[in-house]
């Protein structure tokens, strides 16, 4: 028996870091919601008992460095499953983007093991196992539209952002997200108003959560690669209502209300980068 999970990627409406932990981390505040670009993820029991991983990227491992194969081995582990599981990843969401590509797919496989072992796991469980593989993980468990805090583990579902349409555009970089927080700077950090956009969210305005949309990692990822605001400044000049890098970046996106104008923006992107997406919200 196989079965399939769509694993949709994500964009930060918000991205705010608040403090540096003890333990390495960052205590985080994050609006994310889910956008119409998705991997497939196929799972289908085997008889022996081992994980295996395939898809067709140059760039994903396909071993226990893959985070699908991580959350397969998590599951397994913290439910004593003697089986073996094939995972199948094609992939459409570019990978070191922002975009939550990997985590999706981890997040889809924990999803698909609940339902082909027909466990009944809660939400609630399924998100802790994936913090354990990673930050993004808990959110894309879910999915939808939700503020995540602390490491990005805990989770509230927040109201679905107005209809509208989302314009990708990813230089060809990619970027560690590590390597991007272990250059904050605390004391020079700049802070999104996330009080504002969740006042968007709940009243529907489109336009007010495009003026509040803000990421605290956008200058750092900026200043090692000025490409991504010279991406942002296009989109910007090409007349989306809001513009801001995804994540740690390199994708910068673009809110529009209306698919007319949104389809003449990715026109006009398509010169800047290979890497161009026409979506729909879908949180």
């Amino acid at each position: 028996m196989a079965l399939f999970e769509n694993a949709p990627a994500k964009i930060n409406l918000s991205l705010d870091v608040l403090s540096k932990r003890d333990d390495g981390y960052h205590n985080v505040e994050m609006i994310m919601t889910t956008i119409d670009l998705s991997d497939r993820v196929m799972l289908s029991e085997i008889a022996e008992d081992r994980i295996e991983v395939a898809l067709e990227s140059r760039y994903v491992p396909s071993d226990e460095r893959n985070l699908a194969y991580k959350a397969a081995k998590v599951f397994k582990d913290t439910y004593r499953i003697r089986k073996g599981v094939r995972i199948n990843i094609e992939k459409s969401i570019p990978v070191s983007a922002g975009l939550g590509g990997g985590s999706t797919d981890a997040a889809a496989v924990l999803r698909g093991l609940n339902r082909l072992w027909s466990l009944n796991i809660p939400t609630e469980k399924l998100q802790e196992m994936g913090d354990m593989i990673g930050t993004d993980v808990p959110f894309c468990v879910q999915g939808k539209t939700a503020i995540a805090t602390g490491r990005g583990e805990k989770i509230e579902r927040l109201p679905s952002p107005p209809p509208g349409w989302v314009v990708l555009a990813k230089p060809d970089i990619g970027v560690s997200s590590r390597t991007i927080f272990q250059r904050i700077d605390m004391k020079e950090i700049s802070h999104p108003n996330t009080s504002q956009i969740l006042r968007a969210l709940n009243s529907g305005d489109f336009q007010s959560m495009c003026d509040y949309i803000g990421n605290s990692l956008e200058a750092i990822t900026m200043n090692l690669h000025p490409e991504v605001l010279r991406i942002k400044k296009a989109m910007v000049q090409a007349g989306a209502s809001g513009v801001l890098m995804s994540g740690s970046g390199p994708t910068v996106y673009g809110l529009v209300e209306h698919h007319s104008k949104a389809r003449r923006i990715y026109n006009s992107m398509c010169g800047f980068c290979d890497e161009v997406y026409l979506v729909r919200l879908l949180g």
